[in-house]
C-alpha cells in the first residue's frame, strides 16, 4: 500500500512510520510512506497556510489553494482513497481499518489550526476522527490511522492471526489477559489454567475474561458484540442485563 500525508509537519512522522513493525513493512516493499509539505505549495511570498475566518471567530483557517495544489501535485490524476483526520469525522473502528486496508493507495490530510476552508471537502473521500476529543493538529491522528489500518495488510504483522486476536477483534469484546514467564513473579501467580495444557479449557477461560473486561471497562459494547447463550449466562452471574 502506498501511503501519502499532507501535513505542515513532515519532521512529525519519522520516527512513527520509520520503526517497529511500520519501519520492517516499508523496508520489505508491503508499505510505501510520502510524506509532504503543505506549505510547500503556498502561493504567499512568506509561505502562510491560514489565514481569518470570513465571518469572525477565534483562531486561524487552512487555506483551500495550498491543500489543492498539495493534492493535485501528488496524486496527478492518479485514484486514491483521499482522507481528512478531523473531531467531526466518523469515528474509527477495525471494520474502517480493514476496509481502507483493502485500498492500494491512501492519501491522509492532516489538518492544523481551528479549522480547514470548507471547500476542501470536495478533495475528500472520507472525514475520519479518533475519538470524541480534540487535539493540536491531524497528525498523531493521522499516525493513529496508519498503525490501525496498517495492522489489517498481509505480511505486515509477525503473526497472520495478531490482528484478529487482540482488543476489539471480531465479535467485539476487549482482549482477555495474557501472561508470560516466570508462572510465579513475587508471588503473583499466573491462573493455573494456563498451565495445564488443555487448550478447550484455556479457551474458556479467556472468552469468560474477554467478557469480564468488557463488562468492567467497555459495558456498552456488549450491545453490539456477538454473544453465545452460555456468555450471557455467565455475564448475568456478574450483575449484566441485556
Amino acid at each position: 500500500m502506498k501511503i501519502d500525508v499532507l501535513t505542515l509537519f513532515p519532521e512529525m512522522f519519522g520516527g512513527v512510520l520509520h520503526t517497529s513493525m511500520l519501519g520492517r513493512a516499508e523496508a520489505n516493499g508491503i508499505l510505501e510512506f510520502d510524506i509532504h509539505n503543505i506549505r510547500d505549495y503556498s502561493l504567499n511570498k512568506h509561505k502562510n497556510t491560514d489565514d481569518y475566518a470570513f465571518g469572525g471567530g477565534a483562531g486561524m483557517v487552512m487555506m483551500a489553494q495550498p491543500i489543492f495544489d498539495c493534492m493535485e501535485d501528488v496524486l496527478k490524476g492518479e485514484r486514491a482513497r483521499r482522507i481528512l483526520m478531523t473531531p467531526r469525522g466518523r469515528t474509527l473502528t477495525p471494520e474502517l481499518a480493514r476496509e481502507l486496508a483493502e485500498e492500494q493507495r491512501i492519501v491522509i490530510i492532516a489538518g492544523h489550526y481551528e479549522g480547514l476552508d470548507e471547500r476542501i471537502s470536495e478533495l475528500i473521500d472520507d472525514e475520519i476522527s479518533i475519538g470524541d476529543y480534540v487535539l493540536t493538529g491531524g497528525e498523531l491522528p493521522a499516525m493513529v490511522l496508519i498503525d490501525c489500518v496498517s495492522r489489517f495488510i498481509p505480511g505486515v504483522l509477525g503473526c497472520s492471526e495478531s490482528a484478529e486476536d487482540e482488543s476489539f477483534s471480531n465479535d467485539g469484546l476487549l482482549e482477555y489477559p495474557q501472561y508470560t514467564r516466570p508462572a510465579d513473579f513475587r508471588g503473583r501467580l499466573v491462573p493455573e489454567v494456563l498451565l495445564n495444557g488443555n487448550h478447550a479449557e484455556i479457551n474458556k477461560w479467556r472468552r469468560r475474561m474477554s467478557l469480564l473486561k468488557t463488562l468492567e471497562n467497555r459495558p456498552d459494547l456488549l450491545e453490539k458484540a456477538e454473544l453465545t447463550k452460555a456468555d450471557l449466562e455467565f455475564l448475568s452471574l456478574h450483575g449484566y442485563e441485556k
